[in-house]
């Protein structure tokens, strides 16, 4: 079988063959790296009891399982990913989420830099995109809106669909500043491609980039088809706006799991010694891998159809019966959409593992299976949605009437996101600053939509804990000064989403629900089979990576700073 393991994106060559001999001495020649994002340890465990001969229970009965591991934190698909990719926490990689703050840059579409930075929005998500509406996130594939299968021409190259006016600029030299030069150290990819190895990714966003590493070419071929994009059926007919309004894949269970084949596509081709599209022979990577989001997506709606029927006759789909997401009211068991979604993602890696046996890779490719977050609460009756946009309103109201300002006045909280944690950049950094947006915190409860629609108080604004300036920084182990991490960090009562719309769960957050995910290794040969008991965190799985394909994990410069440990059971070669 195989070892699934996430993979940080490149750009394709087309046409020329890219090296996939690791080093000598490993027998295991490529790795392949699987995210399903949103799972949870007691998920695996549950789905394995239920489904003994599954192929998630075969990896699990022939590898090795770590039924203690964490994410990175925060919990987000961005630190998560970078984990994964660089061996390092957001102390090291300077990646604290998608969408965060830097006191040290420009703001975006800055053009007169005089040395002195303002400070400034980073977001490295979707809306970076060319045209966030289409699935190629702008390449304008022709006919692609009618036949959405045309997808995997997408370019392996995202770069090139990027707009860089929406990056934070350097204040010293005014350019904008790249995901891939924002990370602060190297990747898997980096380390593979200087090996000569061929490198692999498909991620959801072309943002992704970023896992190139700082040389910006870790990756051979990265394939982001765009996942916040209007979501059509195979026939090229929208999707049904979901009762939220939303029109993207993620509103939708049935459009998540047809965005995903895409990308079990592109790996399947890989498999087959092709780049994602299938048309280009240039080997085997030694890392490659996709994320999965149908589990994600299943837990956080609150109803959804879990299939799509068809065609027909005329060409025409319809959607199968409305479940109910999330898991169990009063239980951690997987709800009815929840428990399709991982009959589906067990059925992809069997494509995945079938296809490995089928060109005789069996013994050469190890399957690495995570997930960049979980996702909380599990159990739908501590659900509480509070507004936090009033709440950010409420604070910089009262600062202005603090300081005795009335007319243009600065907001005092500039930045953050707050999913389920609460992150606040301000544009006063000092300790003062930041202990007025605790105690307001702290002293303020804020309305709550439960589950079932009901109002409640939630005392200290959905907060059980909170860091503040020092406190802050000392929570990530950096200093102070650091420009980078949030000023205020706050994480929430168990339950408590941030939110004005009807998802029931999120990521990012520090709660078990968020953090407690699976880590399984299926290398035979090179890992010895069981369940490992001690606490492990995802950032482990890229020196592990690099070890199986022989290739030294100290080269990871987070590896070298974090002193981050291979996963315990493998075996020297």
């Amino acid at each position: 079988m195989m070892l699934i393991i996430l993979i940080l994106p490149t750009f394709a060559i087309h046409g020329i063959a890219v090296g996939s001999q690791a080093t000598e001495g490993s027998p295991i020649q490529h790795v392949l790296l699987i995210s399903v994002d949103g799972l949870h340890q007691s998920d695996l465990v549950w789905y394995i009891a239920n489904h003994p001969n599954s192929e998630l229970a075969k990896l699990v009965q022939g590898g090795a399982e770590f039924t203690s591991a964490q994410t990175a934190n925060p919990s987000d698909s961005d630190p998560g990913g970078t984990a994964l990719m660089t061996g390092g926490d957001p102390k090291v990689t300077g990646v604290y989420y998608d969408d965060s703050y830097n006191h040290a840059v420009d703001a975006p579409g800055t053009t007169l830099c005089n040395g002195t930075a303002t400070g400034g929005n980073v977001i490295y998500d979707s809306p970076d995109d060319l045209n966030v509406s289409r699935l190629d996130a702008g390449q304008n594939i022709l006919g692609i809106d009618q036949n959405p299968a045309l997808i995997m021409n997408m370019t392996g190259n995202p770069q090139t669909l990027l707009n860089a006016s929406t990056f934070p600029v350097n204040p010293t030299t005014c350019p904008p500043i790249w995901p891939h030069s924002y990370l602060q150290v190297n990747t898997i990819f980096d380390v593979a491609k200087d090996a000569g190895l061929g490198t692999a990714w498909s991620d959801k966003h072309p943002v992704y980039e970023s896992f190139n590493g700082p040389s910006g070419t870790g990756i051979n071929d990265l394939f982001t088809p765009e996942i916040d994009s209007n979501a059509v059926e195979p026939n090229g007919q929208p999707y049904p706006i979901a009762p939220d309004g939303g029109i993207s894949w993620t509103d939708n269970n049935a459009a998540t799991r047809q965005y995903d084949s895409y990308k079990v596509q592109a790996v399947i081709n890989e498999i087959d010694g092709y780049d994602h599209s299938g048309q280009y022979s240039v080997g085997v990577p030694a890392i490659f891998g996709m994320n999965f989001q149908t589990v994600s997506t299943a837990e956080k709606l609150l109803l959804s159809p879990a299939i799509l029927n068809g065609p027909d006759s005329k060409g025409n789909y319809t959607l199968g019966p409305v479940l109910a997401g999330g898991y169990y009211p009063g239980t951690t068991t997987p709800g009815p959409l929840l428990q399709s979604a991982l009959d589906y993602v067990n059925a992809q890696l069997e494509r995945m593992v079938d296809q490995i046996q089928h060109q005789g890779l069996t013994g050469s490719i190890a399957i690495i299976v995570t997930a960049k977050h979980g996702q909380s609460p599990q159990d739908p009756n501590l659900l509480r949605r509070i507004d936090d946009g009033a709440i950010i309103t409420a604070i910089n109201n009262a600062w202005d009437q603090k300081v005795g300002c009335t007319v243009n006045c600065t907001a005092l909280i500039v930045a953050g996101t707050d999913d389920d944690l609460w992150q606040s950049y301000l544009s006063v950094k000092t300790q003062a600053a930041a202990d007025f947006v605790k105690s307001y915190l702290w002293d303020h409860s804020a309305p709550g939509v439960t589950y079932d629609n009901m109002t409640v108080s939630v005392p200290h604004s959905g907060l059980a804990k909170i860091y503040a300036g020092q406190a802050a920084a000392n929570y990530f182990g950096v200093p102070v000064s650091d420009p980078r991490h949030p000023d205020v960090f706050g994480i929430v009562q168990v339950g408590v989403v941030y939110t004005t719309g009807t998802k029931i769960a999120e990521h990012g957050g520090a709660n078990p629900g968020d953090r407690d995910v699976p880590i399984l290794v299926y290398a035979p040969g090179m890992v010895k089979p069981g369940s490992y008991h001690q606490s492990v965190e995802t950032t482990q799985i890229a020196p592990t990576i690099l070890k199986l394909l022989g290739l030294n994990p100290q080269d990871l410069q987070a590896v070298q700073i974090e002193h981050t440990q291979v996963l315990p059971g493998l075996k020297s070669h």
